[in-house]
């Protein structure tokens, strides 16, 4: 949890992305992310039991959710949406806007299925066009890799999606009898030593390697150049060994919520 002083009195807004593993809650206040809480998805969880969950994180943070003047929501588990909408109507009062295809965006969906793009990829994709205004991809580091091709005029291309780092590691332990679970520090060598220092090198290096050459193949076929931010939880760790990375935001889904929910007030 992290609270920055949030001014009574100042608008405020409350941004929802509802993740595989995580649901992650953000309040701005004059467009900033004031603060933000994160809690387990718990896939069989009600209403009620979010409801008191949330409650407590704001009553801990000495913010007044009834203030709040809208609220957005992401959410790639169809499962959940309706019980942690439910949830935040309680907490605030409002309805919750659902981010959709079929909401106000700086962005065009040029995919054959708009409803097939998840919804986290479209506020990446919101956040990102809106910081530069050109031709961008997005890479989130999450429990999927995620990258989102949007091109200079703000359509969103389409995108490409591979297991995220923590889930490859995780699936190899859990797959394998002798294979332990390991962090995610650099390697000292592509060559490994002892199984630990064999499996960093091949999950963090493969991956230093899978994200360079999606990205190479996704600038060629965008066809102009590309500005590159990343998002998500490892964002820092992987941007730090990537050069073809421009910008970090590890927010960038709140902020693309948060101009969401601008774009559709009243």
């Amino acid at each position: 949890m992290r609270v920055a002083a949030v001014r009574a009195g100042r608008p405020m807004l409350l941004a929802v992305d509802i993740g595989n593993t995580n649901i992650v809650v953000g309040v701005f206040t004059d467009a900033s992310l004031a603060a933000h809480f994160r809690i387990q998805t718990v896939y069989d969880r009600m209403a009620d039991e979010y409801h008191v969950t949330l409650a407590g994180l704001f009553r801990e943070s000495g913010i007044d959710a009834a203030t709040c003047e809208s609220v957005v929501v992401s959410s790639v588990v169809p499962v959940l949406t309706e019980a942690v909408a439910e949830a935040l109507r309680r907490l605030t009062g409002r309805k919750a806007l659902v981010l959709s295809p079929t909401v106000t965006l700086n962005v065009t969906i040029a995919i054959g299925n708009p409803r097939e793009l998840g919804s986290d990829l479209i506020a990446n994709a919101v956040a990102a066009y809106d910081r530069f205004r050109d031709a961008c991809i997005v890479v989130d580091f999450g429990t999927a890799l995620t990258f989102t091709a949007v091109s200079a005029e703000g359509a969103i291309l389409g995108a490409a999606i591979a297991p995220g780092l923590r889930t490859a590691v995780h699936s190899l332990a859990a797959g394998t009898a002798q294979l332990p679970e390991i962090d995610l520090s650099e390697p000292e060598s592509a060559i490994g030593t002892d199984t630990p220092s064999a499996l960093r090198a091949g999950i963090v290096i493969g991956y230093q390697g899978l994200v360079s050459e999606v990205l190479r193949q996704m600038k060629e076929q965008i066809g102009v150049p590309a500005r590159v931010i990343a998002t998500g939880g490892l964002s820092g760790a992987m941007a730090a060994r990537l050069a073809e990375i421009d910008a970090v935001d590890p927010w960038l889904t709140l902020e693309g919520l948060r101009i969401v929910a601008e774009l559709n007030r009243g």
